[in-house]
């Protein structure tokens, strides 16, 4: 089949958001001729695709590929800029519109925003510095929830909306109302949103990085995985699977907020949960409980436009200390162990032999750093052979069934849980049945098309069973709208 062909078919999966089938059309198409500036295209679309999928890694080395190719290719300096955005290489991105600029003199093309976006990056590079600047600084003060004096902030007369018990205490009746509120576009007063952070931070900060849970006999346990801000889907949520109680304990898998423009919602609901369930309601840290990310994924610009920078600040503050991972233990009716299950955002290890003592060791307490376990725990995905490589991300690595096998033989798991990918179905069994993703965000940023899912599991063999749901509609308020200024220019 002729290339023009072949690519025509992958733009119109792209349109439709079906972006992986984009991608191996648009693979068809390279392979179908030789290379040639025609050839360029097709890299350069790819690696809008891969962009799509969050494969930031693959869409730099396509964009490459598209540039070495045609150097004048102006759409290949934009999709290479827009990964480098996405791993925060501002500077690399810098100089992809800078080249873009200059192209743009030397053609009819013409980008009439291409110097906001240059000015953009140039500001996100300077805050860059600044921030690491003041970092050292940063950590010899006290955290947020030792320093504000909540009872300080009067709540106004004219306030009618969830109230704390005695403005302290977070009780079924203030969830039940906050709940309502958040459904009809109404906001938590900030007085009770610091006193849920204050609870939240001191909570989180006495556990350990890896936390375990006990799982009794026929007692039945959910872990949800991504959902992104999209609040209206985790009530949805819910609503089948019920609201989370002593009798109904949850585990959400990471990547709360970012990206869907409900995250405040999403977020503060669930860290009531866990101040009113703490012992039945779990939260781990994602890769989008990160600073990194929020920047420019919209959950500081949801912060700061429905509250405040100090805000943004807290939140900051309590994704630090949100556990890495929890190890899930079935027991029989004497209490003794009869299965075991890892749960993390990310995955495995670019080390051999990692052991869930090193998990449970480690210092979260700061941003993850671009290498290591605290790195690899939130950033890595399975691949379907065997082996270990660099990740199409552009960041920690993807790993093979047989790196799976050996994790769980010497850590004596039954499989492990993630999250961290989209899937078409909502979840995914690979490995040989070693490894399971869940991903609870239906219709990805409302263009994906993709069912979400839970995993419900019951004591004492933690036998997966899944539930598949669809997204439900939502107030017209289109994700991403809190999302970095730079990124809706590309």
């Amino acid at each position: 089949m002729a290339m023009e062909t072949l690519r025509n078919q992958a733009n119109d999966f792209f349109k439709k958001g079906k972006y992986q089938e984009a991608m191996e059309y648009y693979t068809k198409a390279i392979d179908a001729e030789p290379l040639t500036q025609q050839t360029a295209i097709c890299f350069g679309n790819r690696s809008f695709a891969a962009c799509k999928l969050e494969q930031y890694g693959q869409a730099l080395q396509d964009a490459d590929k598209a540039i070495e190719l045609n150097p004048s290719y102006i759409k290949a300096y934009y999709r290479r800029a827009a990964a480098y955005m996405a791993l925060n290489k501002y500077k690399s991105a810098l100089d992809d519109f800078k080249r873009v600029a200059t192209l743009q003199e030397q053609s009819e093309s013409k980008d009439k925003f291409i110097y906001a976006k240059i000015k953009e990056c140039e500001k996100l590079i300077h805050r860059q510095a600044f921030e690491r600047a003041i970092s050292v600084e940063a950590k010899k003060e006290k955290p947020l929830a030792f320093t504000i004096d909540c009872d300080s902030i009067a709540v106004e007369k004219t306030y009618k909306n969830a109230r704390l018990k005695d403005d302290k205490h977070v009780t079924k009746e203030f969830v039940e109302q906050l709940h309502e509120d958040f459904k009809n576009s109404q906001i938590l007063h900030r007085r009770y949103v610091f006193e849920i952070l204050c609870q939240a931070y001191k909570f989180f900060s006495n556990q350990p990085s890896l936390v375990d849970i006990n799982i009794a006999k026929d007692q039945k346990f959910t872990v949800v995985g991504d959902i992104h801000g999209q609040f209206f889907d985790l009530l949805e949520i819910f609503k089948q699977n019920g609201w989370p109680s002593s009798e109904n304990p949850y585990l959400f898998n990471g990547d709360i907020v970012d990206r869907g423009s409900f995250s405040i919602e999403c977020i503060l609901l669930l860290l009531s949960l866990k101040l009113l369930y703490p012992e039945h309601l779990f939260i781990s840290r994602g890769n989008h409980e990160t600073h990194t990310m929020n920047q420019m994924y919209g959950f500081e610009g949801e912060c700061k436009h429905k509250y405040s920078s100090q805000v943004y600040e807290f939140f900051t503050q309590v994704f630090q200390v949100l556990p890495l991972a929890h190890c899930l233990i079935g027991l029989n009716e004497l209490g003794l162990q009869a299965s075991k299950v890892l749960v993390m955002h990310g995955g495995l290890f670019s080390q051999n032999n990692v052991k869930l003592e090193d998990i449970r060791k480690i210092d979260r307490n700061r941003q993850p750093p671009s290498e290591g376990l605290m790195c690899e725990i939130l950033w890595s995905d399975p691949m379907p052979h065997d082996g270990r490589v660099v990740s199409k991300r552009g960041i920690a690595i993807a790993f093979g069934p047989d790196v799976t096998k050996e994790f769980c033989e010497n850590n004596k798991l039954d499989y492990i849980i993630r999250s961290h990918e989209v899937k078409y179905e909502g979840y995914e069994i690979a490995h040989d049945r070693k490894c399971i993703t869940v991903f609870s965000a239906p219709n990805y940023c409302d263009t994906m098309g993709n069912y979400g899912a839970i995993v419900r599991l019951k004591g004492p063999d933690l036998t997966p069973a899944f539930t598949q749901f669809t997204a439900v509609s939502h107030p017209d308020m289109k994700p991403m709208a809190y999302a970095n200024h730079l990124l809706n220019l590309l």
